[in-house]
């Protein structure tokens, strides 16, 4: 039931979507740039964890410091270095 409750709910929300297509394509520009900042983040963890591992230093790669990194972008890398070496 719940199933299709939210399968309704969701080609209710693409109709509204399709009907002005100026929306539609402002929806997933955005998400396709949050996509890609979310890529970004994890390579950047991914070299700072093998950068920094050489120095004994772990830096978490995981969904929050990814999502963390994609939002806030340069501040969130500093943010994820710091609490990485202060915890």
């Amino acid at each position: 039931m719940k199933l299709a409750i939210g399968i309704a709910a969701g080609l209710f929300l693409l109709l509204v979507l399709v009907r002005n297509k100026r929306i539609l394509y402002t929806a997933a520009e955005k998400l396709s740039v949050f996509w890609f900042r979310l890529a970004a983040a994890f390579l950047v963890l991914f070299l700072l964890n093998v950068g920094l591992g050489l120095l004994g230093f772990f830096v978490p790669v995981n969904l929050m410091s990814g999502l963390m990194i994609a939002i806030l972008g340069v501040p969130g890398v500093a943010s994820v270095c710091a609490l990485s070496v202060l915890l």
